[in-house]
């Protein structure tokens, strides 16, 4: 999934870069691209075999490959094990320490396609999967976690949460019907919104004590400034007009983490 890839992949090379003051090895910045591809493309494999029966319903996604009979759920099965695989395989040359948690994070990735079915908390996992990426992009560099990156994973988990929610007012109605517990679905639209404010409240703290944390300077905090200024932009889209919501969630959250990666790169080629 190269277009969903976007959203972590900012973040994995920036704790890389951070890490490292400065630019890490091609060979692994070119596995931690490897890695971010195969591990965002077994997640969306196991939602999309796992919810094939829901997104037949959905006039949304009644018209997906994996619904409509172009992809087999054997070549889904495939895709998903090649996917998880290519994951570990790679991480396999990373270091020893991204190694052994590969195993750990594939059931992470995986489990936001079950609860959702369960409990409304599922933003909060799809925000976990996510925020694992400026971690692991620490792991690849040093083998070890600090507590900038633990900040700014955090600030991904509730960036993430937050534009799910938005997302899934789409199929509030569906949900409902299908005993789909999004936080639309079960708190209503307008509680929702308040959710997602929230949400991103936290992330813009959360990024903030990273640039703090990791003592980086004017540009990064900057970085954070224009995060908050796009965030607030997408609220006041989506309060305006729900067709909004794939601007908010694509264009304007893809911007935001390329703007965020290149201030902080500069920050670190000017100060480190």
């Amino acid at each position: 999934m190269l277009s969903h890839t976007i959203f972590s992949l900012p973040f994995i090379l920036m704790a890389m870069i951070v890490a490292a003051e400065g630019m890490p090895p091609v060979w692994l910045l070119a596995l931690a691209v490897a890695a971010a591809f195969f591990a965002r493309t077994f997640a969306m494999g196991v939602n999309r075999f796992v919810d094939r029966e829901f997104d037949a319903k959905n006039p949304r996604t009644a018209t997906r490959p994996s619904v409509d009979g172009r992809v087999s759920e054997g070549a889904q099965l495939f895709f998903i094990l090649l996917s998880g695989a290519g994951f570990i395989a790679v991480s396999f040359f990373v270091n020893a320490l991204a190694f052994k948690l590969s195993f750990a994070i594939l059931p992470i990735l995986a489990a936001y396609s079950y609860f959702k079915r369960f409990s409304s908390a599922a933003h909060l996992i799809l925000g976990l999967s996510l925020g694992l990426a400026p971690i692991a992009g620490e792991i690849a560099v040093s083998e070890s976690v600090s507590l900038w990156s633990i900040y700014l994973a955090v600030g991904v988990l509730f960036w993430v949460a937050g534009f799910d929610v938005f997302y899934a007012l789409q199929d509030v109605e569906f949900d409902k019907k299908e005993g789909l517990r999004s936080i639309p679905s079960v708190f209503g639209e307008k509680k929702a919104l308040d959710f997602a404010a929230v949400f991103h409240m936290a992330t813009v703290l959360f990024w903030f004590l990273f640039a703090k944390e990791a003592k980086l300077g004017a540009p990064s905090f900057i970085a954070v400034g224009i995060a908050a200024a796009l965030l607030l932009y997408e609220h006041i889209l989506v309060r305006r007009n729900k067709e909004a919501i794939n601007k908010a969630f694509f264009t304007l959250n893809g911007y935001l983490g390329i703007l965020f990666f290149l201030l902080t790169s500069i920050d670190i080629w000017i100060n480190k």
